[in-house]
C-alpha cells in the first residue's frame, strides 16, 4: 500500500498553505495498492514532536478520518469527505483538518493510512485512541507519509 501527496514528498517540508501560517487546508493525498479484502480506510495525522522536538512530551493529533471507502484513491486539497466517511476529533477539539502550527522547532507530521478488513461502527467524532481500539485486529496494511514544518520567526 502506498500513500503520497503531490504537494510534498516523504521527508520534505509541508508547504505553508497547509499550515496555520497559510490557508490551513488539508493537502491533497493519493493512495494505491490497497490489499485485497480492504473494507474501509482510516487516516490519522499526528505530530510526535509536541511541543518541542528537543523535548517532546506528547503526540498532537491533527486529523482523524474513518470509514473512507476502499474504492477511493485519495483526497483532494481542502478535502470534502466522500459519502460514508466520518471525521473524528483532533487535539484542536474540532472535526476538520488542523494544519501544522509548531510553537518551536521543526516538527514531523505523520500521515498514516490504514486498510481495514471491516467497516467501523458509527462512533461520531471519535478520538484517535477510540479509533485505534476499534481498529485493533482489523488492520490489513499501513502506509505512512511524513512531512516536516517549522514556522519562520518575524
Amino acid at each position: 500500500m502506498k500513500l503520497t501527496s503531490p504537494a510534498f514528498r516523504h521527508g520534505e517540508a509541508i508547504p505553508a498553505a497547509y499550515t496555520c501560517d497559510g490557508r490551513d487546508v488539508s493537502p491533497p493525498l493519493a493512495w494505491s495498492a490497497l490489499p485485497p479484502g480492504t473494507r474501509s480506510l482510516v487516516l490519522i495525522v499526528d505530530d510526535p514532536d509536541a511541543p518541542d522536538p528537543a523535548a517532546p512530551r506528547m503526540v498532537w493529533v491533527h486529523w482523524v478520518l474513518y470509514n473512507l471507502p476502499p474504492d477511493s484513491t485519495g483526497l483532494a486539497e481542502a478535502a470534502t469527505l466522500p459519502p460514508g466517511a466520518r471525521a473524528g476529533i483532533n487535539d484542536f477539539r474540532r472535526t476538520r483538518y488542523g494544519g501544522p502550527c509548531p510553537p518551536i522547532g521543526r516538527h514531523r507530521y505523520f500521515f498514516k493510512l490504514y486498510a481495514l478488513d471491516t467497516r467501523l461502527p458509527e462512533m461520531g467524532a471519535a478520538s484517535k485512541a477510540q479509533l485505534e481500539r476499534a481498529m485493533a485486529g482489523h488492520v490489513l496494511a499501513e502506509a505512512v507519509l511524513m512531512g516536516t514544518y517549522e514556522r519562520r520567526g518575524d
